[in-house]
Formats: structure tokens, sequence, C-alpha cells
């Protein structure tokens, strides 16, 4: 049986910062080989790309760790810059990354990379971080994007941004942790003798929803589900984003992600609601109503059901906000 890969790609844009770079490939190398000192069958392999444009303007790997494979990019990262704010990329990098990011392939960037998504179009709606000194100019430049700085890594599903220029090592172990799981990530930290922070550990039981089923019109009401349209979601609303009846949207959303509309929209909603608890002060009826509960009780419910504790208990557990 042939080996399972994972590809991440990374993205060497003008003045990417290449101490990152090999960083990120050298901390996935060693995931590798935690992965397999396990000597357990079903973990993939990751393998690493560097991404390019050539002088046409055509994104190529210019390195691939396994040569010998195929497929596509699972995750696309873009690096940190030492040269400013990334904002300046030849219109080649927003749209490959439109269209990688249109057929499932998570995107995640760290310190001015994410100027590159929002250039792109797809931070809109969406919560995000970058380092300190450049939070202020990316609130400005894309004023529909909400940026909390003092957050270190921030994973909205199909879009991860991290924040200051060595924030790639926190990314770097989110990522293994989604892909290989929480013991590979640990053994990977320990190893490289860096801090399994709080962000990467807070992920071991999130919801990871699948974005590489390949059906283009499920896949868009997810990635509106994942920005704006979450809270105030409709199996009717949703249906109509999808340009679908009701039914067919159904049987589609059930056979692309193994859920259904409303199970998933739960659990969308849970784990934002789990990141406010965590670090804000806000109380539990308004963090209800953010998410899209106007029942704070019936939010309660389906909070303990989907995480095993109540939303207070969850709160004294893990808040930040005031310690």
């Amino acid at each position: 049986m042939s080996e399972r890969c994972l590809e991440i790609g990374l993205l060497l844009y003008p003045g990417v910062q290449l101490a990152a770079v090999y960083g990120l490939g050298d901390l996935f190398a060693v995931a590798n080989r935690m992965a397999a000192g396990q000597g357990r069958e079903g973990l993939a392999r990751l393998r690493i790309s560097h991404w390019q444009a050539d002088e046409l303007g055509r994104l190529r790997r210019v390195f691939d760790s396994q040569p010998q494979a195929t497929g596509t990019p699972h995750v696309v990262i873009l690096p940190p810059s030492l040269e400013g704010d990334a904002e300046q990329l030849q219109p080649c990098y927003s749209d490959w990354l439109r269209q990688q990011h249109g057929v499932g392939v998570i995107l995640a960037s760290v310190c001015a990379g994410a100027f590159a998504l929002g250039e792109a179009g797809l931070l809109d709606g969406r919560r995000v971080t970058t380092h300190w000194a450049l939070a202020t100019q990316l609130a400005a430049r894309f004023p529909e994007v909400e940026v909390l700085p003092e957050r270190m890594v921030i994973d909205d599903g199909d879009l991860i941004t991290a924040g200051g220029l060595m924030a790639w090592t926190d990314l770097g172990l989110a990522l293994v942790t989604r892909l290989l799981g929480p013991t590979i990530a640990a053994e990977t930290a320990r190893f490289l003798v860096v801090d399994l922070n709080r962000e990467s550990q807070r992920q071991f039981s999130s919801f990871v929803p699948s974005f590489d089923h390949g059906d283009a019109a499920v896949l868009g009401v997810q990635h509106w589900l994942q920005g704006e349209g979450g809270a105030e979601a409709s199996l009717a609303s949703m249906a109509a984003r999808a340009g679908l009846g009701e039914r067919t949207f159904l049987r589609r959303f059930r056979a692309a992600t193994g859920m259904k509309p409303t199970e998933y929209c739960q659990q969308l909603r849970v784990t934002k609601a789990r990141e406010l608890l965590e670090f804000t002060r806000q109380s539990i009826d308004q963090v209800a109503w953010q998410v899209g509960y106007r029942d704070s009780g019936a939010f309660r419910k389906v909070f303990a059901r989907l995480v095993g504790v109540a939303p207070g208990d969850y709160r004294r557990r893990f808040g930040t906000a005031a310690r």
C-alpha cells in the first residue's frame, strides 16, 4: 500500500524570510521522523514543497521533498517577510491563492504574509492576527477584517494566521497537530525544545472541517460559514448560497462533510464560542448571542453536549482574559 502524503506548500514570494521557510521545512521533517518512530499504520507523511512564480507568472514547484509523489497541496503557507507588508506581490500570486482556496486548500500566513491573503480578497469578515507592529496598517488597509494582534495563532478552519516573525514555530506545530495528531506535535516540540503553546493545545479537540472534498458548491457555503455567515445561517440561506434546492443541498453537504448542515453549524458556533470564552470577558449570554444563539439556555445545552463541560466550567479551566 502506498504511503499517504499531505503536501504543505511554502510560497516563496519576493522578500520572503528564508529562515522561516527552511525552519518550517526542518520542523515538518522532524514531525515526519517522530511519526515514523510511532510505527502506527495510517499516519500520513508530510510532503514539503516550495512554490514560486516563473518569468511568465505561473506558480510552479521549485523544490519538492518527495518529487516522485503526485497530487496538489493540502496546505499553502505564506511565511513572514523582513521587507515590509507583502502587499506589492504580482497579481499571479493573488490569483493562485484564490484558486487554491477555491478548491479546498487550507491557507496559512505568518506575520506580513497576512497582507497577501488580504490582497487576494480572502480575509473579509474574518478574525486574523499578524505582527503587532503591522496590526494598525493591516486593519486600515482591510477595514472588513478584525485584526487581533494579541493572538499568536488564529485557526479559522480554512484560513490560519500567526503573529510575529517567529510565530512560524507556533503555526508549524498547529499544523502538525491537525495533520498528524497531538502526540506527534508534542514529540516534535520536545525534540526541537520549543513550547507547545496554548494555541496549539487548544486545537487538540477543536472541530476541524474538511475542505478538500471537491464539491465546489458546498465549499463555497463552508467558506461563507467560516466568515460572516455562521451566526445567521439557516438551511434556506445555505441552499440559496450554494444555488441548490434544499433537498439536493442536504444530500450533497452530508456527502461532502459527513455531517448535516445543522450539526456542522453547531460545531462551528461552539468552536467560535470556545475562543470567546478563552480570550474575552464577555458574559456567557453575550457569547451565545455573538455566535448565533438567541436562547442562551439552548446554547449551554449544545455546548455541554459537544465539549463535555458547561461554558462556565470551560472558561474557568481555559480562560486567559482574566489572568
